[in-house]
């Protein structure tokens, strides 16, 4: 799995890493930019080798293909 941790005080957000390597970025970026404010924020993950998200142009491509099938069985 790979993460990318947001910073909850600015626009600040790590690169996609693992686990521990984009947490340790978020606490070096809090601690330097922000001190004093625990770390915050969102965290997002995703596979390893992601490829810029196609996962919801399948998942349409499934619903259609699901659609035509249940059209097909009413006649």
């Amino acid at each position: 799995m790979a993460y990318r941790y947001w910073c909850g005080e600015c626009g600040f957000k790590t690169p996609w890493l693992g686990e521990s390597q984009g947490e340790q970025r978020q606490m070096d970026h809090y601690a330097k930019r922000h001190p004093g404010i625990p770390p915050g924020g969102l965290v997002e993950t995703g596979r390893k080798g992601m490829n810029g998200g196609c996962g919801c142009v399948q998942a349409v491509g499934v619903l259609i293909l699901l659609l035509l099938i249940a059209a097909a069985c009413r006649r």
